[in-house]
């Protein structure tokens, strides 16, 4: 089965930036999908989990935080979706956090950050290694992203909802993504 591929923190504000598009066709034995959003990776040919690992870290040009999942669980965030159809507002993004290994979370759920009132970032569920929610566009957003790590107690990646729907169509064949 394919495995998807979260780098965290990279391309980010000029700092560890590299080119995916590069390190897809470097990996091409693996058969690498850059999917377009920087640092995810659809890999449908992955063999040992540990040597594309190994692989992966030999050829980037920084030590970066790599996450992997089986592209099974990946493919069920379409079901396990806790958002629902409606149109979401335009100033509100719909998100999934990707932890390395499930988490704990000891509070209940909605967690609005930071409070109820003038929420920017709001966890709605858990699935697993998922955690999902909606934040709003704001210059502070970001450093209240942060804070899923310390509520889970292990560092978190972040990927827009439509990012993930487009992992989803690569690992369904439905879509080519960037190579």
């Amino acid at each position: 089965m394919a495995l998807v591929v979260f780098l965290r923190g990279v391309n980010v504000g000029g700092h560890r930036t590299f080119r995916p598009s590069i390190l897809a066709q470097e990996l091409a034995d693996y058969d690498v999908v850059n999917v377009g959003a920087a640092g995810t990776f659809v890999v449908r040919k992955p063999g040992s989990p540990a040597k594309f690992r190994a692989d992966l870290r030999r050829r980037l040009p920084f030590v970066a935080e790599i996450i992997i999942c089986d592209g099974r669980d990946v493919s069920r965030l379409e079901l396990d979706s806790p958002f629902e159809k409606a149109p979401t507002p335009p100033d509100i993004t719909r998100f999934v956090s990707v932890l390395p290994k499930a988490g704990r979370l000891h509070t209940a759920l909605p967690i609005a950050l930071p409070d109820e009132e003038d929420w920017l970032v709001r966890v709605i569920g858990v699935k697993n290694r998922f955690v999902f929610g909606m934040y709003r566009r704001h210059m502070k957003t970001i450093g209240y992203l942060g804070r899923i790590d310390k509520l889970f107690g292990v560092p978190a990646t972040t990927r827009n909802w439509n990012t993930m729907m487009a992992v989803v169509r690569v690992l369904k064949g439905d879509g080519k993504g960037r190579t």
